[in-house]
């Protein structure tokens, strides 16, 4: 779990993210491509992607495994154009990577630094040059194509977290931030695959929406770095070209069931919780959460926090599935 706690004047100094940050959608999209995310949101982009990765992309994924700890100096904290941050990446200093590469080594055991990050230790401007470029040349042949629509899906997303601002505060939007987030002032909880906790100690904290980011929010580790919380944006899940298909992808196929039918069904009447759920679907509560998480990794129902419960609503592309009957299930 991930704890991030606040004072008074962490909370006068929150942002939100006007624009997606090209080096977090690099790692985060880097991730996505190792992992083979495909079906529904990202199956179309992959498979246009993939054929054209370059070869110096080894070199970004030797510091970013799929899963585990990435080093931190890969996602620099600067604004600008993706120059602007290839430049921040080139003027990292060599106590941070020299400290990243050990906390690498610490939580990556099973991997083994590659041979030329000699030349990080050693502070070669080789080594990061090629990192670089390297970055660069990713975010050019991979992202750049996309890169426009990426743009307007984070900023829909900003855009609803400020409606949520202006309407309810930040604790509206703290609240919402993902399913899995628990607000009690002052601490902010979120499900994180180790056990960490950030203060914030006055320096305020970026809410940064982010496209490639799936499932749970993500930080830094250093906690001497300037505090930046990574979390998913909920998608339009025709992003990538007008012609998607909603049925392709294998995340699609565990619709087939009568349960999560029923679910899908009911969440056309409107939010719901998972009990609420559970008691028309004629199921129990665990049950249905099982169904739902399936229905949320097809893109078909989105969840968020509110209070004490879990709101559930049912996506664009779950009522399109719903009007077109296209798995000719009658509930």
């Amino acid at each position: 779990m991930l704890r991030i706690h606040f004072t008074g004047e962490d909370l006068g100094r929150i942002r939100i993210a006007s624009e997606p940050d090209p080096m977090w959608e690099v790692l985060m999209s880097l991730h996505r491509l190792r992992r083979r995310d495909t079906g529904v949101l990202f199956g179309p982009w992959m498979r246009e992607s993939l054929p054209r990765v370059p070869s110096t992309t080894r070199l970004l994924t030797a510091l970013a495994p799929p899963v585990g700890y990435s080093v931190d100096f890969l996602t620099p904290a600067a604004g600008g154009t993706i120059a602007d941050r290839m430049e921040a990446l080139r003027a990292t200093p060599l106590r941070q990577v020299l400290r990243d590469l050990r906390e690498f080594a610490h939580q990556n055991t099973t991997r083994r630094l590659p041979s030329w990050s000699r030349e990080l230790v050693e502070g070669e401007p080789e080594g990061i040059g090629r990192l670089a470029d390297a970055a660069h040349s990713y975010f050019d042949t991979v992202l750049g194509p996309f890169w426009e629509r990426i743009r307007v899906q984070v900023c829909r997303d900003r855009s609803r977290r400020s409606a949520a601002l202006a309407e309810g505060g930040w604790d509206a939007v703290l609240s919402t931030l993902h399913p899995s987030a628990q607000w009690d002032y002052p601490v902010l909880r979120l499900d994180f695959p180790v056990d960490q906790d950030l203060h914030l100690g006055g320096r305020g904290l970026l809410l940064q929406p982010s496209f490639f980011c799936r499932h749970a929010p993500t930080t830094l580790a250093d906690p001497t770095l300037p505090p930046v919380l990574v979390h998913p944006i909920e998608h339009d899940t025709f992003w990538t070209t007008p012609e998607a298909n909603p049925a392709d992808g294998r995340a699609l196929a565990a619709l087939i069931g009568p349960t999560r039918a029923v679910l899908l069904s009911a969440l056309a009447d409107g939010a719901a919780t998972t009990g609420q759920l559970a008691r028309r679907a004629g199921t129990t509560p665990p049950n249905a959460s099982r169904h739902i998480t399936a229905l949320r990794e097809a893109a078909l129902v989105s969840s968020l926090r509110h209070r004490n419960a879990t709101l559930h609503t049912v996506t664009e592309l779950g009522l399109a599935l719903l009007e077109g009957d296209s798995l000719g299930i009658h509930v």
